[in-house]
């Protein structure tokens, strides 16, 4: 498939410039101990970059990865959160951030946000890259981009296991 398929939402350099924005505002937030939590797979690139905005502001959270799955490989969640791979480091004590691609149900947050309270954290505040219009109005904490409610891919986000790496946010054409 070609990327004629797909509308860009936002291009390279306005990814990073709204990323930079939702830093700045998270910054102040992000003092002591944090651990950076990203939910797996689709987040990676946007946790990459917003890593790096954070070290602008000298703040340098551990980073760690938890692998939760809703999709498998269908457009609509299943309604269901799946833990595939849980963390790697102690989080008790610790403030976290987490951090995903996009929220619409609010479901894989929440579940999420239990999750880490469980294991200790002191707090959790919770930021996407894409919030979706239809989405609950409360369980996130920081955006970068209202989406419209379309199918997003690219920047980390697939259709089927693809198009992960394509460099811009996308919209399935329908």
């Amino acid at each position: 498939m070609s990327s004629t398929q797909f509308d860009v939402l936002l291009d390279e350099d306005e990814l990073q410039s709204r990323i930079a924005r939702l830093a700045s505002g998270l910054a102040p937030r992000m003092q002591g101990d944090w651990t950076a939590v990203t939910i797996l797979l689709g987040a990676s690139p946007f946790t990459t970059d917003l890593m790096r905005q954070l070290s602008r502001f000298d703040i340098h959270p551990m980073l760690d990865a938890l692998w939760l799955e809703s999709y498998r490989d269908d457009r609509e969640s299943s309604g269901r959160v799946v833990v595939r791979a849980d963390l790697s480091r102690n989080i008790k004590g610790r403030g976290v951030l987490l951090i995903d691609d996009v929220y619409d149900t609010g479901r894989t947050l929440a579940f999420a946000r239990q999750h880490l309270l469980s294991k200790g954290a002191r707090e959790v505040v919770s930021c996407v890259l894409a919030r979706k219009p239809q989405a609950p109005k409360d369980g996130l904490d920081a955006w970068a981009y209202d989406a419209p409610d379309r199918f997003l891919v690219g920047y980390g986000m697939d259709d089927a296991g693809i198009y992960r790496g394509l460099p811009y946010l996308g919209a399935v054409r329908t």
